[in-house]
């Protein structure tokens, strides 16, 4: 069986895209714990293969995750998301960067292994269920982060003829306007990387479940969240002194006009007043 992950957009209306669902035919897994805020499970009719249900995790992050569903439901699921997004992504991105992972039904303590999800056949729903968030959010995650180093990977592309010019002695072409704009789209992805996310920190609902944290931190560590973490902002770093010497450069340029301004302006002052001594 399949798990996929999508990154579509910033953020989700849970709410509206609920009752969307539910009007649809898809029914709404409400056996959740309080903590688990800012998720919503949907059940699907007809899961792709037999032995487990098929379920969707939304987050409200804007990431779905969906397990053991058919291509036409996710195709159909995706189509509706399309009313609920706030700051879509676009949509050949959204498949480019996805997520999937096979797992199967077994015997044991659920656990990631060599890439494939192995569940405990043995759960009741309500905990298989649980099981199947940590490993969700562990992919959103990681969706979510692919979807960001591919704005970075093209931020850098922007940029890249910068320092060729200035080892050229060429003129950069980038107004102080256009720097500025540059550096606010570097600290909002920063922002959304080490403030706004999950990125750095275990999320308090697992401080009490011990299993589940470990199934979360296996799965996060397979995708090699922290290293790519650590990578993108290592490169937000190079970027953000690329932008910061361009912004001081143009200063510097400012500042050097207005004093050849005030130069003139004196001289021609100068000049006023020989003529009236003169004539």
């Amino acid at each position: 069986m399949h798990c996929t992950a999508f990154a579509t957009a910033d953020e989700y209306h849970l709410g509206t895209l609920s009752q969307d669902l539910t009007s649809r035919g898809y029914v709404e897994v409400t056996s959740l714990p309080r903590d688990a805020a800012n998720i919503l499970v949907m059940g699907v009719e007809h899961s792709a293969k037999e032995g487990d249900p098929g379920t969707i995790f939304f987050f409200r992050e804007g990431a779905a995750v969906f397990w053991n569903v058919k291509d036409k439901t996710m195709k159909h699921v995706m189509q509706v998301l399309e009313k609920h997004e706030i700051q879509p992504y676009e949509i050949a991105l959204v498949h480019w960067e996805n997520e999937e992972l096979t797992y199967i039904k077994t015997e044991g303590q659920s656990r990631l292994h060599r890439g494939e999800i192995r569940l405990n056949s043995e759960l009741d729903l309500d905990d298989a269920i649980l099981e199947k968030f940590a490993f969700s959010n562990a992919l959103c995650l990681s969706v979510k982060l692919a979807i960001w180093e591919a704005s970075l990977d093209k931020f850098v592309e922007s940029i890249q003829s910068i320092p060729e010019a200035l080892k050229a002695g060429k003129k950069v072409k980038l107004s102080h306007e256009e720097v500025m704009q540059k550096m606010g789209e570097l600290f909002a992805l920063r922002h959304r990387i080490n403030l706004s996310s999950d990125f750095l920190i275990t999320p308090d609902f697992y401080w009490d479940r011990e299993n589940l944290e470990q199934l979360y931190d296996k799965t996060c560590q397979f995708l090699s969240i922290t290293r790519r973490v650590k990578v993108m902002n290592e490169k937000l770093q190079h970027c953000m002194e690329l932008t910061d010497l361009m912004r001081n450069h143009l200063t510097e340029k400012r500042a050097l006009r207005l004093e050849w301004m005030i130069v003139i302006l004196i001289t021609i002052e100068v000049m006023f007043e020989l003529g009236r001594v003169f004539f």
